[in-house]
């Protein structure tokens, strides 16, 4: 169990599909970038928001990727998270980076919610993809190369033939 000293949560949405990665071991790594919004708002009333990076990790014995495969773009999210340093050294330099590691998740919106909006996602893509097609010009057939007939090479005198 980690120090709930070291623990932090955060509420917001995801800004992207989560990114996969599997380890040699068979255990997989999942990035994903959630905007948060801060507490205050600046003079003109507009709440800024950050896009934080996160990293989780699933067991190799855990089917596909667990609760991060039913996370999508735009879904409302809180996450359990704890603060890691990793340190290493790169071209003989100490690099030293902050890790947002998840440790829990928890799904703010119901499945309907979540699945109406993938299902615009798709809508829209499939739309954009036709207009795309629509747009594309036809392809013009090449002119095929004339091809060349063994009589004409027969008429022709070469010096090695035989008249």
């Amino acid at each position: 169990m980690s120090n709930p000293n070291s623990t932090a949560s955060v509420i917001g949405r995801a800004a992207n599909d989560p990114k996969v990665f599997e380890n040699k071991d068979g255990s997989k790594k999942v990035m994903l970038t959630v905007f948060v919004e801060r507490g205050y708002t600046d003079s003109q009333g507009n709440r800024i928001s950050d896009a934080l990076p996160f990293e989780a990790f699933v067991r190799a014995q855990t089917t596909g990727i667990g609760p991060f495969a039913h996370v999508h773009r735009g879904d409302l999210v809180a996450l359990g998270y704890e603060p890691r340093m990793k340190h290493y050294i790169k071209k003989g330099v100490a690099v030293f980076e902050t890790k947002l590691e998840i440790q829990n998740i928890s799904f703010l919106e119901s499945r309907a919610t979540t699945q109406a909006r993938l299902a615009e996602r798709v809508t829209k893509a499939e739309a954009q993809n036709q207009n795309l097609q629509a747009q594309a010009p036809t392809p013009v057939a090449a002119a095929a190369p004339a091809v060349a007939h063994a009589s004409a090479v027969q008429d022709e005198h070469l010096p090695f033939q035989a008249a």
